[in-house]
């Protein structure tokens, strides 16, 4: 460990001496910057864009365009950024993260390499962790862009689509991490391409990225929509299907356990339901709901497949014949069930889209962040992110006076120690930030301090704008600030009028938090710039991490001093060197269980995007789907031919393979049973495909002209794999739900998920090459189709574990969009 220690300092030392050599280049066009008119440091920007297109890289543009950028700030802004900033500016060009702390001017940093990868073109997004800050940053800092001719864009969950895509075609774009998630989300469930928002994901600076990529990094965003809320086509359905002929009007393959209707039942269907063509793309819902139909009454078997309990469908385990609590079969075949069974038929809402920070963030070509706590997470941003931690040197000596922690034996002793050297402080005038776990803890103090006379503020999470308000007057004479650890980031705590002679801003924190780097956080919004401060946790045994790990250890060495009494104090470094071990321990559970999460999340990541890269496929072709409904509708057939073809010759189902034709392919007059008696599986399946291409080639002549056919196969194609996408989304999601027991069995659960979930992912592709052929060939062609968005949708935020950040945060989006969505 030491070594690693001691590898990683000097890595750190290595890269700080190269931006030092970067920075001395840098500095070297200062004078000549310095020299030109306003007018000629603007026109710099063309220049460097011109030069960027005839081949320079951005690499050798980097002195030069940070110099103009630096000249630039001082002029606009009234800022210059100092030697510090220039170095951490070019860790964050590199794709790293530069830990920097408070007070050091991340905001200016961050201007400098935004500025530069900003003149290739491809768009740079700066994000933070809420709209008032992107807003703020957007507002201060874009002034200065603007000046230099680049266009800046701000992205808030309040705009329009037009609004969103002319801000995310800026140079600059200024927004959060759950506006960036959720656009992308939606971006890839539209069904024309001029509906997208977003461009090719290309740098991202995340200011607060460790509160981003590692605090919320399980965090799931999910777009859910409401599944078809009408029960009645169930229940209608399961009274069709119960009056029909197995033989007469459908057929079960026993092997598949599939069920299908012939064409007297088509008929049928089409008679009762009163429509032209059942496999018309307009009753698509209608079919699917027929389907499940005849799976729930011909293929689930009562007390085999599923119990009725309580007047509840549940799930009986295969394997186990146990019942599987809380379960549901997806894709509305539990509707069914219960519609056969006459119990309350229940709505679900259906997951459509969702992604994890980890996920999304892991998408941008470059990516980078900052903070001013960083460090402890290193492995973490190293192993996930591919992105280092360089800890830029502060512009002046930290003088804050960091105190070993003090421990008392009760949570009571403790507060009223806390409140007694709040009282202290406060007589002399000198301001407070009181540093708290959790929002109870808080209104605690709040109440203890009303009772003793002292003035505060209590920050209210619930208002980003007040919580500035708040974190910003904390420096003034005599202010006493109670907020949580993770209030106020990205907001600077500035000294009044002779604070600093008072000894600055005093933390006090009132527990230690699971991770050293809250508490590293809270001690650094004291002592910014070089300023006098003080910082002091006060613990108690009956604290909640003191609890979980090292407390028995810690109380020995209380009994060893003697130390009986209920107000008694401990003030040792040994005692902080446990806490500090104890938290390490919980950090590393934490980091392994993220790491673990991350591996399943990447199962679902593939899939996701082998399923957006076809749709982006379908929905930006501008001139034929041929090469992409063909192969679907020749998969399906091989498929079939396969299954029915299994064994000797004799014992080859045809009248099954017949009837797949007659109900997805062609009219019975086009293909008769007894034309596939005696060919080969390889023959019959050529002989089903050439009937099929010419069906595809009828549907062509009945359209007028190329557009016609595209914008017909995009309807039908979107519609299915949209569908059938969000019914795999559940089954991933039950899956999950329930891999972590297979641990009993001695088998590896990750292993189990990825086997299960690619096997789910296939039938998934299956489905929709079946439910592809079957629109696309049996589909009355009409003119007026309309692309459908999947769903009457509730855009929300899932949080695994809402951390104080999420809390504060509140709701992440909550908006509905219009349009319909078969069950």
């Amino acid at each position: 460990m030491a070594n690693f220690l001691r590898r990683l300092f000097e890595n750190d030392k290595k890269e700080l001496k190269r931006y030092e050599k970067i920075s001395l280049k840098i500095e070297s066009f200062a004078d000549e910057m310095a020299a030109l008119s306003d007018e000629e440091l603007k026109a710099k920007t063309p220049v460097f864009q011109q030069r960027y297109q005839q081949g320079e890289d951005l690499e050798q543009l980097l002195p030069e365009a940070f110099a103009t950028i630096r000249e630039a700030a001082k002029r606009v802004l009234g800022m210059y950024p100092f030697k510090v900033q220039l170095m951490g500016g070019i860790a964050l060009h590199e794709g790293n993260i530069a830990e920097m702390k408070t007070g050091e001017g991340k905001t200016l940093t961050a201007t400098m390499p935004v500025y530069l990868n900003a003149l290739s073109g491809d768009g740079v997004h700066v994000v933070t962790v809420n709209e008032y800050l992107a807003t703020r940053d957007a507002t201060d800092m874009g002034e200065l862009y603007r000046w230099m001719g680049m266009r800046v864009g701000l992205n808030l969950n309040s705009k329009s689509t037009d609004e969103k895509r002319d801000a995310y075609l800026a140079d600059i774009t200024y927004t959060t991490n759950n506006e960036l998630g959720f656009d992308y989300l939606r971006d890839n469930m539209v069904v024309y391409k001029e509906q997208m928002v977003q461009r090719p994901l290309n740098f991202s600076i995340i200011d607060e990225v460790d509160s981003i990529l590692v605090d919320e990094a399980r965090t799931p965003l999910i777009i859910s929509g409401q599944a078809s809320k009408s029960t009645t086509f169930y229940t209608r359905c399961d009274f069709f299907v119960k009056g029909l002929k197995e033989e007469d009007d459908f057929m079960i393959d026993i092997q598949s356990k599939t069920v299908s209707l012939t064409e007297q039942g088509i008929e049928k269907a089409e008679k009762t339901f009163r429509v032209n063509n059942l496999y018309d793309i307009e009753n698509q819902t209608l079919v699917h709901h027929i389907d499940q139909g005849l799976r729930a009454n011909y293929i689930m078997l009562l007390d085999i497949d599923y119990v009725v309990d309580e007047d509840q469908i549940k799930i009986v385990d295969q394997f186990t014949g146990r019942i599987m609590e809380g379960r549901r079969y997806s894709d509305g075949l539990h509707q069914a069930i219960e519609a056969k069974e006459g119990v309350e038929i229940q709505n679900e809402s259906k997951t459509m889209a969702t992604i994890t920070f980890q996920n999304f963030f892991r998408m941008y070509r470059k990516l980078s962040g900052m903070t001013g706590t960083a460090k402890t997470e290193e492995e973490e941003f190293r192993e996930i992110y591919n992105m280092n931690v360089v800890a830029i040197p502060t512009n002046r000596p930290i003088i804050r006076d960091d105190k070993p922690d003090l421990l008392y034996p009760t949570l009571e002793s403790k507060f009223k120690a806390v409140v007694e050297e709040i009282k202290k402080r406060h007589q002399k005038g000198q301001p407070i930030l009181v540093g708290t776990v959790a929002v109870e803890t808080s209104e605690y103090i709040s109440k203890q301090l009303d009772k003793a006379g002292v003035p505060h503020a209590v920050l209210n999470a619930k208002n980003h704008f007040r919580e500035a308000e708040i974190i910003t007057s904390a420096g003034q004479k005599g202010a006493v600030t109670i907020a949580t650890n993770m209030a106020g980031r990205g907001t600077d705590i500035k000294l009044g009028a002779g604070v600093k002679e008072l000894g600055g801003l005093a933390v006090i924190g009132t527990e230690r938090h699971e991770s050293r780097r809250i508490d590293n956080q809270l001690r650094g919004r004291s002592g910014r710039q070089g300023d006098p401060g003080a910082s002091q946790f006060y613990l108690s045994l009956e604290d909640t991490l003191m609890k979980r790990f090292g407390s028995e250890r810690i109380q020995n060495v209380l009994q060893q001093l003697k130390i009986q009494e209920d107000d008694a104090v401990i003030q040792s470094k040994m005692i902080s060197r446990q806490v500090e071990s104890a938290q390490k321990r919980v950090e590393g559970n934490n980091y392994d269980t993220r790491k673990n999460v991350l591996k399943y999340d990447d199962v679902m990541r593939e899939q996701r995007e082998v399923i957006y890269g076809e749709r982006q496929t379908v929905i930006m072709e501008e001139e034929s789907l041929k090469h992409v409904s063909m192969p679907m509708i020749k998969r399906t057939i091989e498929r079939i031919v396969q299954l029915n073809t299994q064994g000797e010759q004799k014992q080859w189902n045809l009248r099954h393979i017949a009837d797949f034709a007659h109900a997805s392919i062609c009219l019975p007059e086009d293909l008769k049973e007894e034309e596939l008696q005696g060919k080969s599986a390889k023959e019959i399946n050529e002989l089903l495909v050439s009937i099929a291409e010419d069906v595809y080639a009828e549907k062509e002549k009945q359209l007028n002209g190329q557009e016609q056919i595209l914008e017909f196969e995009k309807v039908v194609i979107l519609r299915v794999v949209d569908s059938k996408w969000t019914d795999h989304i559940d089954q991933m999601d039950q899956l999950r739900q329930g891999i972590g027991l297979r641990s009993y069995g001695q088998t590896n659960p990750l292993t189990e998920y990825q086997q299960e979930g690619f096997k789910l992912f296939e039938e998934m592709i299956a489905a929709i090459d079946f439910e592809v052929t079957r629109l696309l060939m049996k589909s009355q062609i009409r003119q007026n189709l309309q692309r459908e968005q999947s769903g009457k949708r509730t855009t929300r935020p899932v949080h695994a574990q809402p951390t104080d950040n999420q809390r504060k945060k509140g709701p992440i989006l909550n908006q509905e969009r219009n349009s319909t969505m078969g069950g």
